[in-house]
């Protein structure tokens, strides 16, 4: 237990869940009231001061649910964690119009209609910070991932637009871009019919593994805090160096050469 977010109130949209509820738990150890938005059920191990069951590609659900959490909170927004998302995928010559726009919709306008309707609070009080959960894939193209590419790159400028219209008004605005992180949504990878697909996936990331939820809300964590006082606009990656570049095995090759 700490208090690096001691009195802060924090809503977290997608909060029943992976990164969200890794959020939450997280924040709550550090002294955070916390107000959760997702469409299924609350997370039993979080104590939420308020929780609403809402599709967040619903303006007026959204404006009602971030209405709701600040009063809840006690007239106020001090932190945003926008984690509601969805997986999606397919080549654009394959993909249907209507996964297309549920991907967009949930990923991208559902952290646009949460941070419109958080942001007027925290610009009328002079502070706040809105945490975007993006991804690499939203930094670097992916096989098949044309709709979640789209979306989360989406995220990635609309939080650094976001950061230019608001940091004179002293509310920061980041976004957060994991690598694969062991979750519902990498879940599929288990399957032992992807295991060469979930190796090669693996050995991608610098540290030889996927992450795990609480390593990104670690990284969340520090951009609620006030230590994060001067950061904004950024793309923080938490993906164990997958965005790092390749290894091409020139330095096994070394090893041997030396080695021989």
């Amino acid at each position: 237990m700490g208090d690096r977010l001691q009195g802060k109130r924090v809503l977290i949209t997608g909060v029943a869940s992976g990164i969200g509820a890794a959020c939450a738990q997280r924040f709550q150890s550090e002294g955070a009231r916390i107000a959760g938005m997702d469409l299924a059920p609350a997370p039993a191990d979080v104590e939420l001061v308020a929780f609403r069951k809402l599709d967040v590609r619903d303006e007026d659900e959204v404006r009602a649910g971030v209405d709701a959490a600040a009063n809840a909170l006690g007239g106020g927004i001090d932190v945003l964690v926008n984690a509601a998302g969805v997986a999606g995928g397919g080549q654009a010559h394959l993909l249907e119009l209507e996964e297309w726009r549920r991907v967009i919709d949930i990923n991208l306008t559902g952290t646009f209609l949460a941070s419109k309707h958080v942001v007027a609070r925290m610009a009328e009080a002079g502070s706040g910070s809105i945490i975007n959960l993006a991804s690499v894939e939203g930094l670097m193209g992916g096989e098949s991932m044309a709709p979640y590419n789209a979306s989360k790159g989406g995220v990635v400028l609309l939080t650094r637009s976001m950061a230019l219209d608001y940091g004179p008004r002293n509310v920061r605005v980041n976004a957060i871009c994991p690598g694969f992180i062991r979750t519902a949504m990498t879940a599929p990878l288990d399957d032992p019919a992807f295991a060469a697909v979930a190796a090669r996936i693996a050995a991608a990331h610098a540290l030889g593994r996927l992450g795990e939820a609480d390593e990104v809300a670690n990284a969340a964590l520090f951009l609620a805090s006030d230590e994060a006082s001067f950061v904004t606009g950024a793309a923080l990656t938490v993906d164990g160096g997958f965005s790092a570049g390749k290894q091409l095995g020139i330095n096994d090759a070394l090893m041997e050469e030396a080695a021989g």
